[in-house]
């Protein structure tokens, strides 16, 4: 990221004109975007202003499909470029997902626990997703412990909690990966799209795509800034819900928990998966 890109999203108004006013082309594209619209997406209003003023184009196009001007409409300051050429709007999929962010935010406000995996299932509830992974209920007596406290329960890795949410279903596993792993993942995606996240305590958040089989996305970054190849709706969900990878992935998968407990526990089931392979997707 150049100097004015940097300072664009994490400097001062004065510190932002300064380096525009040396800029050669304030325009520029650095990692796929230039300092306008990074300064949009880290949601600095002030340094926005200024680099329009400095004359960055707010409705230049992006490869996203995010124009600064048209990322700043699905923001806390719709007006900020003043009205939008003809043409320049949120779809209406787009508005709904921005519309729902609020609530889903604070829903989820809970920063996820180092070490849980995720799979946020669209369209399946807990019992189908279950039934696709072959898990089995564990014993009543071990999942009331394993509710209460989750480590002191033995021969937990290929165990996972189950839970309902609006809109499907969210796999947790407060201590392992499992929920996030190639055949998990690729298994529940059947007929649908499974958003599985990993919160690796040395790497930070880990995420993948699978759609109806298909690896959509591997290596991802929830809740993180967006890559250059990012979809719209990594680059929305970017922009909507920084740092919140759990309130990403459900909101990338259509999911609207009415709270945290799907995250954090207790499920509505506790279930053991059968010993396999995870670490590969299905044919």
């Amino acid at each position: 990221m150049s100097t004015l890109q940097d300072a664009a999203e994490r400097g001062t108004p004065e510190q932002v004109a300064e380096l525009a006013r040396r800029a050669a082309d304030v325009d520029v594209a650095d990692e796929g975007h230039t300092a306008l619209w990074w300064a949009v997406h880290a949601r600095r209003p002030d340094n926005a202003r200024v680099l329009a003023e400095a004359g960055a184009d707010p409705w230049r196009p992006d490869p996203s499909g995010w124009s600064p001007g048209r990322l700043a409409l699905a923001g806390p300051t719709p007006d900020l470029f003043g009205t939008p050429p003809g043409g320049v709007a949120l779809t209406d999929a787009e508005a709904a997902v921005v519309a729902e962010a609020p609530r889903l935010g604070h829903a989820l406000r809970t920063n996820l626990r180092e070490g849980t995996g995720l799979g946020c299932v669209a369209g399946i509830d807990a019992a189908e997703a279950a039934r696709r992974l072959d898990a089995a209920p564990v014993e009543p007596e071990a999942g009331r412990t394993l509710s209460e406290d989750p480590w002191a329960a033995e021969g937990i890795d290929l165990i996972a909690g189950f839970t309902d949410v609006p809109g499907g279903c969210v796999l947790t596993q407060p201590w392992g990966y499992l929920p996030q792993t190639p055949l998990v993942t690729w298994l529940l995606s059947a007929g649908t799209v499974c958003y599985g996240v990993y919160s690796n305590p040395k790497s930070g958040n880990q995420g993948s795509i699978v759609r109806d089989g298909v690896v959509a996305g591997s290596d991802l970054h929830p809740g993180g800034a967006p890559y250059a190849d990012s979809s719209g709706l990594e680059v929305l969900l970017s922009s909507l819900h920084p740092g919140n990878a759990a309130a990403y992935a459900c909101a990338y998968a259509g999911l609207r928990p009415l709270d945290a407990r799907s995250i954090t526990g207790p499920p509505d089931v506790w279930a053991v998966l059968p010993e396999r392979d995870y670490w590969h997707y299905g044919t």
